[in-house]
């Protein structure tokens, strides 16, 4: 039993570092919004998310050199688990947010919170220990 919420809590760290980066760079990007109104690319977007997501990657490698998730299975399930989650979070963010009539940034739809969270949870894979 003690083993099950080892492994629950080390997934939790690993989503609870990563939604709070996801959520830092929305509220970055809704302080912004004003000077950004015009339309954007979709390419151009995901590239910008990648590239955020990596460099926000490294910074939390930074900070926390060591992986929350020790075992390597693990690791591989969590590169695809965790993004997938917190695409899954992000969405539901943006629907409370239409429910409010707020304006929807990119990050509250699933694919872009997916390549932010997926691009972080590469570099955290790749340099964590």
């Amino acid at each position: 039993m003690e083993f099950i919420f080892e492994i629950l809590f080390q997934f939790l760290a690993e989503f609870l570092l990563q939604i709070f980066f996801q959520l830092i760079t929305e509220l970055g990007m809704r302080s912004l919004a004003d000077t950004f109104r015009r339309p954007k690319h979709v390419i151009l977007s995901i590239i910008g998310f990648t590239i955020w997501g990596a460099l926000l990657g490294a910074f939390s490698v930074w900070i926390f050199p060591d992986s929350f998730i020790h075992d390597a299975a693990f690791r591989e399930i969590n590169l695809i688990a965790t993004p997938v989650a917190i695409g899954l979070a992000m969405s539901l963010v943006g629907r409370l947010r239409l429910r409010k009539g707020q304006d929807l940034e990119l990050l509250d739809r699933f694919g872009y919170a997916f390549t932010f969270a997926f691009a972080m949870a590469f570099v955290r894979f790749n340099w964590a220990a």
